[in-house]
């Protein structure tokens, strides 16, 4: 064995030991869903492909500096695997350039990190250390060769690489179109290939702003005025509702439905919120999905306030928040609404302070705007309990009506809860996550209780109408196997994706016909939908929502991922089911499907172009009425 290693290149060696480390995390940590033989082949050759492309390149060094290039690449190369694993614990999701410079967000995220961490992670460096010792011995591991042989030695680079393509393209055909499906990119090509295409879509959709010249939101419009039946309905009872009412909407952190009706050992886990659900005066969609990718709670707030579908890569409220927008709070200030945003985080968090003007809030009480102390903040900040107690004062000195947003704090990932502040148990499985998401769920549905109370007590109650919605998943699929523990069956795709649904409540003091609403919606009907109960009219403005109160809707809710779901379908992970059932539809009735995923696939990109060649700034919105 140590005349081969005398004998082996170290490039070579470097290439085997890093590719096949790679196969082993994507395997077993990244645990990436293997279909078939051919997809194993691929996860296996595609890591060896890519090391031996980066790892060739030494042979074009001098001797010396061989040894020194494999030991950094090396390094940094498990760095990016590591990194993208840690992010992919919390997401489920790989990083993009767009994440990168999100990069100010990492000081709030140090609890988060540490909790990722496992042990086996060391077997990512584990390579790293055996190519700086070998680097490092009497006998020479580097290459000598004539030009010839280097030039033979690339050569072979792209012979991987090609192959490569390949394979994928059989395995997944129109696989670069699909770049909304991350993880079928980085299983068909690696992660550092994956890495590569993300940067050249990068630099695509940076050239889209400067060379877009307004044509195309002609097209749009043509087809938004097309798809999107009447929203403005006044012959609703619902119509008007709130007009001149304050709007109090409550964005409850990673707050998902499985929750409601739940219990631990027998203490309810949302009390408040179940009684809520089926009170009179309280309208519930128990069919509503959270659309968010990256930017999780950013992008739930930006479709909400925009009624378009939030970016494959990154944060609207990074990437893009100096475009023009027609946001919900821009149009609230025409009608004489006060607008304001409750979030007792950092201001430059999500680039909050910077989209918040932007798209019209007139005030923004950010952590400064809180006494926050060691006994009334844990986890990622201010307790939710003292988070709307101290806000009272500034609902009470605001002009009426006025529109406000809390983004509350508490049942935040990692979901720490002090003991003494507990009243409910840990849940019972392998997923510390899932077994802490009960405490914070329940401390929360608390807070939210008291709220409702202190409302009360200021005389703000009665003239408001107060909206809770999940802004997006708390479990992700990493926990599938927990999740499939407490739920009592497998989670597949039909299931993850079912359990994308999260609470929209509108509660309306006073109202007699509430109750429980099965009509499928999702987070882009928010923004008509306020308009509605608020008896604004659209005119001109464009949004892929629907008003859920309208007599006709669209027919799909759409998810980042290319999901969807209508009333009598789901499609998830390229298989059509029975919504009701939960049952794959045969391959021959499965065609039912492909007409809605084009038309998905169509929305998705007129949204994007939107934001990238930022089109609004070519379009004449016309004035809201009353």
């Amino acid at each position: 064995m140590q005349w081969r290693m005398k004998n082996m290149p170290l490039f070579i060696i470097a290439t085997l030991l890093f590719g096949l480390k790679t196969y082993v995390v994507y395997r077993f940590m990244f645990d990436l869903s293997i279909e078939n033989p051919m997809q194993e082949f691929i996860l296996l050759f595609n890591p060896i492909a890519s090391a031996y492309l980066i790892f060739a390149i030494s042979v074009w060094l001098k001797p010396k500096n061989q040894m020194k290039y494999l030991r950094w690449t090396t390094l940094i190369g498990s760095l990016v695997l590591f990194l993208n694993l840690i992010f992919y614990r919390n997401f489920t999701d790989f990083i993009t350039i767009p994440v990168l410079f999100q990069g100010n967000n990492a000081a709030d995220l140090t609890g988060s990190f540490l909790t990722l961490l496992h042990i086996e992670d060391i077997f990512i460096f584990a390579d790293v250390a055996l190519v700086w010792y070998l680097s490092r011995q009497k006998f020479n591991l580097s290459v000598k060769m004539p030009k010839r042989g280097k030039i033979a030695v690339t050569a072979v680079t792209f012979l991987l690489l090609a192959g490569n393509v390949v394979l994928a393209e059989i395995e997944r055909p129109m696989l670069f179109v699909r770049a909304f499906d991350r993880e079928y990119l980085v299983k068909n090509i690696g992660i550092y290939n994956y890495h590569l295409y993300d940067a050249t879509m990068q630099t695509k959709t940076k050239a889209q702003r400067v060379f877009a010249d307004g044509s195309e939101i002609s097209e749009i419009e043509t087809y938004l005025k097309e798809t999107s039946p009447d929203q403005t309905n006044k012959d609703s009872e619902l119509y008007g509702i709130a007009e001149d009412k304050n709007v109090i909407f409550v964005s409850v952190e990673s707050f998902q439905n499985f929750l409601f009706d739940s219990e631990i050992n027998g203490t309810e886990t949302t009390p408040f919120l179940n009684d809520l659900k089926q009170s009179k005066d309280t309208i519930t969609f128990e069919n509503f999905y959270h659309q968010t990718a990256q930017g999780k709670t950013s992008d739930s707030e930006f479709i909400v306030e925009n009624s378009l579908y939030p970016l494959g890569r990154g944060s609207v409220y990074f990437t893009h928040a100096g475009n023009e927008y027609n946001a919900l709070p821009e149009i609230l200030n025409e009608e004489g609404y006060e607008t304001s945003v409750f979030h007792a985080n950092n201001a430059s968090f999500w680039n909050r302070d910077v989209m918040y003007e932007n798209v019209g809030y007139d005030q923004f009480y950010d952590e400064k705007s809180f006494e926050v102390t060691p006994e009334n903040s844990f986890g990622w900040g201010l307790e939710d309990k003292a988070f709307f107690e101290q806000s009272i004062k500034y609902l009470q000195s605001q002009e009426k009506p006025f529109y406000s947003k809390f983004i509350t704090l508490t049942h935040h990932f990692p979901f720490e809860l002090p003991e003494e502040k507990a009243n409910i148990d840990k849940y019972d499985s392998n997923s510390k996550t899932l077994n802490s998401y009960f405490q914070t769920a329940r401390y929360t549905d608390e807070a939210l209780e008291q709220f409702f109370q202190q409302l009360k007590d200021a005389g703000i109650y009665d003239d408001s109408i107060i909206v809770l919605m999940g802004d997006h998943y708390g479990i992700s699929d990493f926990h599938n196997k927990a999740m499939s523990q407490f739920l009592g069956e497998e989670v597949d795709p039909y299931v993850q994706t079912q359990l994308q649904r999260v609470p929209f409540m509108i509660h309306i003091p006073g109202y007699e016909d509430g109750g429980v609403q099965d009509k499928v919606v999702g987070q882009i009907d928010v923004k008509p939908t306020l308009l509605h109960l608020l008896g604004i009219e659209e005119n001109g403005d464009l949004t892929f929502g629907d008003n859920m109160f309208a007599e006709k809707n669209k027919d799909f809710v759409a998810l980042r991922d290319g999901s969807f779901i209508t009333d009598d379908y789901l499609y998830s992970n390229e298989t059509c089911y029975d919504r009701s059932s939960g049952e794959p539809l045969p391959e021959e009735d499965a065609q039912v499907c492909q007409p809605i995923k084009e038309k998905v696939s169509k929305e998705m990109n007129y949204s994007d172009n939107i934001i990238y060649g930022d089109l609004f700034r070519f379009y004449e919105f016309d004035q809201t009425e009353k």
